[in-house]
């Protein structure tokens, strides 16, 4: 009694993590407790009379099997000794492992227990380690006592006896080494799953499915139930009432074609996933019986049947089998011709107006050989070099070159002298009779003066030229200028006669 008393007096708490049942395996904590010594000096142990020195630490412990752990402890405290004859005390740090023998397996409320394993002391409170301040325990062995107050909180009472291999920390050597005595009791908090994880009323280490979903009927084995006995729990199930399949939730399959009959179009005959169980003889992903070509690969837009050509309609269908890539074909696979004039849309420049084939399609309203849409005079015969338009009178053009000679300006200006103005006037006549011709204006000046004012003079002479004509109404689109100043000579510089045929205003027609 006085040393189970000693010990609970010494103990203010140990936190041990001895994990005791397979439902919990680890554990973690802190312990305290006090020593006593043995060895050349004296023997303290067990006496109730003499100085106790404490101690504490960290512990993990492991769960092995019924009836064993394995604990790996840390303890750091004082040991010492204290007589007229001779006394020391040592500061030491301590790491022991030792495995636990439970007399009584996990049910019990009690479980006694023994131990036995080693470790090593440091004695050095600044933990320095050094050979000479290591001493090594060989053995470590005692017993104790677990109670059991929760399924994860139980008291402990422990005693473990520690032989040193070393004979020196008294100060004495003589012929016995070194012991200690360690006094713990406490509290221990065991890590892991609930006994009952799942909840169903069965232990996990009983239970054969023990995560079973919460609020499932289970029987004795913690197994969820199986009304049909097909191997698939009722809550998963999808038909509890008739044997099925594992690979279909427990629905029965008459013909095997692995879609329950419950999901099957066709419960009778084999089919496809995709088909609801109908069977696809041709394989082309539609239903034999909504297959229009049930024997023959197709596409669904056109009931199962092929369309060789592309065109959108069913070779069953199609009267113009071959019809090339892209044409818009009729509901008989013809390629459309809107103005019906023999020439296909795709290939008819005037898809909308009835033509010429030889002009693709297109009509030509004069006969010159010219399509009315590329024709820029469609009622009046021409040329195809024209572009449609008749060719220019040689008189006119000889009268444009003469216009162009006769054009003359103010000296460093842009302004059109008087007698230009009655040139231009003709220049608009000939321009109306041609209404689909263009007019090209380009100025030039000799070299006398800077480069740069002499092309912007070419510039804006051409620019005077233009804004008079589109004042007689020529249309502005009509008219191109390009001033290029003294660089494109038509005769010598350095004679007055050259300069003055460098400085002219050029003119061209065109379509």
């Amino acid at each position: 009694m006085k040393r189970l008393l000693l010990v609970c007096v010494l103990a203010s708490g140990m936190l041990v993590t001895n994990a005791q049942t397979p439902d919990k395996k680890w554990s973690i904590g802190l312990h305290g407790g006090a020593t006593q010594y043995r060895g050349d000096l004296g023997n303290d142990f067990y006496k109730t009379n003499m100085p106790f020195y404490g101690f504490g630490g960290l512990s993990v412990s492991r769960y092995l099997g019924s009836h064993f752990d394995i604990s790996l402890i840390a303890t750091k405290g004082t040991i010492g000794f204290h007589r007229p004859a001779g006394s020391f005390n040592q500061q030491f740090t301590s790491a022991l492992l030792n495995v636990h023998f439970n007399i009584l397996g996990p049910k019990s409320v009690v479980r006694p227990y023994l131990l036995v394993g080693g470790g090593a002391m440091l004695f050095d409170k600044n933990l320095n380690i050094t050979d000479k301040k290591v001493d090594y325990i060989a053995p470590s062995f005692g017993a104790g006592v677990n109670f059991r107050l929760s399924p994860s909180l139980m008291l402990n009472v422990q005693e473990t006896f520690m032989y040193s291999t070393n004979d020196k920390r008294d100060g004495v050597e003589a012929d016995a080494n070194d012991a200690y005595l360690f006094h713990t009791v406490g509290l221990k908090f065991n890590l892991g799953k609930k006994k009952d994880a799942d909840k169903d009323g069965v232990a996990d280490r009983l239970d054969k499915c023990p995560n079973t979903p919460l609020n499932i009927a289970v029987d004795k084995k913690g197994c969820p139930l199986d009304k049909d006995n097909d191997g698939v729990a009722d809550y998963q199930d999808n038909c509890p009432d008739v044997a099925g399949t594992v690979a279909l939730q427990g629905c029965p399959d008459r013909d095997n074609d692995g879609i329950a009959d419950k999901d099957d179009t066709c419960p009778d005959v084999a089919g496809t996933m995709a088909l609801k169980g109908c069977p696809d003889k041709d394989g082309d992903g539609i239903a034999d019986a909504e297959d229009r070509c049930p024997d023959v690969a197709g596409s669904l837009a056109l009931k199962g049947c092929p369309d060789a050509d592309g065109d959108g309609v069913a070779d069953l269908d199609d009267k113009c089998a071959g019809t090339k890539a892209g044409y818009k074909v009729d509901m008989s696979g013809c390629p459309m011709d809107n103005d019906k004039d023999g020439v296909i849309n795709e290939e008819d420049g005037c898809p909308d107006k009835a033509g010429i084939v030889a002009l693709n399609g297109c009509p030509d309203t004069d006969g010159d050989g010219v399509a009315d849409n590329v024709d820029r005079c469609p009622t009046v015969k021409g040329t195809i070099a024209n572009k449609g338009c008749p060719e220019m009178t040689k008189a006119d053009i000889k009268k444009i070159t003469q216009i162009a000679s006769k054009l003359f300006f103010e000296t460093n200006s842009d302004k059109l002298k008087v007698a230009s103005l009655v040139q231009l006037d003709e220049l608009v006549k000939i321009l109306n009779r041609y209404e689909a011709s263009n007019l090209f204006i380009g100025g030039h000046t000799d070299s006398q003066g800077a480069d740069d004012f002499n092309l912007g003079l070419s510039q804006k002479r051409t620019e005077s030229v233009k804004t008079y004509l589109m004042s007689k109404g020529i249309m502005e689109s009509r008219i191109t200028t390009t001033g290029y100043g003294e660089t494109t000579p038509i005769a010598d510089n350095k004679t007055a006669l050259g300069r003055a045929k460098n400085r002219r205003v050029e003119l061209k027609t065109s379509y």
